[in-house]
């Protein structure tokens, strides 16, 4: 067999012309799809038969590929775009989004250096000094897009105890012997997560009543552990409640004791872009980092967290990586996304969403954003009312959790399996303190309330 020519993958050719057609004519289908479908997981055997064998020596062509991933692999995909998909945090990209990530790919834009994508870097930097105003910091405030909340609140960590190594050299203090992060016990996974990378130990403050990390918990707490702690995290937002903590009491603790102050708001600092919303996150201002994730309720594609430092100078000493072939790039005084975060090579992930912003402008976020949490009142008055029905906890911004009288956790996931098979809407059940519990999880603008009384209807 005669190998083929190199250059015959790149070269501009009537049969790459037909390649980039019939992709970017799927694209525009499915970006302009008027009922987008929920579809479903495939069995693994079904996928097997279905699918198998696309990876030949001499390939199946691009129109025979786009018609198996149009026909057989995106099916067995759940639209996380679609108005009924409730369970966990949904993506609701903007049509302006969807589009432009298509350019950012075929751009070949890489995001990581101002050398090689001042342009990107500029209009991602665009983005992250509008989001920092809104939360309070100040205008040196600065940081960089990256893949999603776990990244985040790891980078902002791993800065946090670099700043407190640091803080004891300057102090002549030695290290303690295991370093620590203190957070709720409702904190999400990847605070968990990270400690685990990092060898850090992590240590619970027990939220309220209510559900929120208060500052007196944390100030009792770090009483205790204050030599161990480099950081303290509060949560803008729990994913399965959407319960803001005590961010301006957690923030005053901090400050006594010079720890560090994380806000992870991945889900739930958008919130702050409605007004009603922003006494809700006070003490957001205070942090040294935070994070948001625009891939959830700032209608972006997957993947993007916006990591954000009061003192971005701190997270490049932090993470600034060393090698001859960077010195270019490091001995430069230019802002190089790459040297503030765990990540070297990156995507310009922010660039979607600024076309977007630029795009609609930011009242239209506001709006948008307002609508969830309406719509999640509404719902939850809707609750209120029916019997069999009662709510776990009044929903604070767009998550409703409540639970159907009477059912087990079989029932649950017997309801749920048949409402994903009869493509009504995708809920999965969650648990609070060991008991199942029904969450509506609202981002998208797309979700009606018709819809959802809909799925409660079908509870019986």
């Amino acid at each position: 067999m005669t190998s083929p020519a190199p250059e015959q993958m790149h070269a501009i050719s009537d049969e790459t012309r037909h390649t980039v057609d019939d992709v970017l004519d799927y694209a525009r289908r499915r970006a302009l799809y008027k009922d987008v479908p929920l579809d479903k997981p495939m069995r693994p055997n079904d996928l097997s038969r279905l699918a198998s064998g696309s990876i030949t020596e001499e390939g199946i062509g691009a129109r025979r590929a786009i018609a198996l991933f149009e026909n057989v692999l995106a099916p067995a995909c759940i639209s996380t775009d679609h108005p009924g998909y409730l369970s966990f945090i949904p993506s609701a990209p903007s049509k302006a989004s969807l589009a432009f990530d298509v350019v950012v790919s075929a751009s070949a834009i890489y995001g990581g250096s101002w050398m090689e994508g001042a342009g990107a870097v500029f209009a991602e930097n665009e983005v992250l000094h509008w989001l920092a105003r809104e939360f309070g910091l100040p205008a040196s405030a600065g940081g960089v897009f990256v893949q999603g909340g776990t990244i985040g609140n790891l980078s902002a960590l791993v800065t946090a105890r670099d700043a407190a190594r640091q803080r004891n050299r300057d102090a002549g203090r030695p290290d303690p012997a295991r370093w620590a992060v203190l957070c709720s016990a409702e904190a999400h996974s990847s605070i968990a997560s990270a400690a685990a990378v990092m060898d850090v130990d992590v240590i619970t403050a027990p939220p309220g009543a209510d559900g929120r990390l208060h500052g007196d918990a944390v100030a009792r707490a770090l009483d205790e552990h204050a030599d161990a702690v480099f950081a303290v995290v509060a949560t803008g937002g729990t994913t399965n409640f959407g319960i803001v903590d005590d961010i301006a009491g957690v923030a005053a603790a901090t400050k006594a004791h010079d720890i560090w102050l994380h806000v992870d708001g991945a889900y739930g600092l958008a919130a702050m872009l409605v007004e009603e919303l922003r006494p809700a996150f006070a003490g957001v201002e205070l942090a040294d980092s935070v994070i948001v994730d625009p891939h959830k309720w700032l209608f972006a594609p997957f993947d993007a967290c916006a990591l954000i430092y009061r003192e971005p100078s701190l997270a490049l000493r932090a993470h600034t990586q060393k090698a001859e072939y960077l010195d270019t790039l490091t001995d430069s005084p230019d802002w190089n996304p790459s040297d503030l975060a765990i990540q070297l090579t990156r995507r310009s992930r922010g660039l979607p969403l600024w076309f977007s912003l630029a795009t609609h402008g930011t009242e239209q976020y506001r709006a948008t954003i307002a609508h969830g949490i309406d719509l999640a009142r509404r719902i939850a008055d809707e609750i209120d009312r029916r019997d069999g029905l009662s709510l776990v906890r009044d929903p604070q911004l767009s998550v409703v959790v409540f639970r159907r009288e009477g059912w087990a956790a079989a029932d649950y996931q017997a309801w749920s399996d048949r409402l994903l098979e009869e493509q009504r809407g995708f809920v999965v059940p969650s648990s609070h303190a060991g008991e199942p519990v029904l969450r509506f999880a609202i981002i998208s603008p797309l979700t009606t309330y018709e819809l959802l009384v809909e799925i409660l209807d079908s509870l019986g």
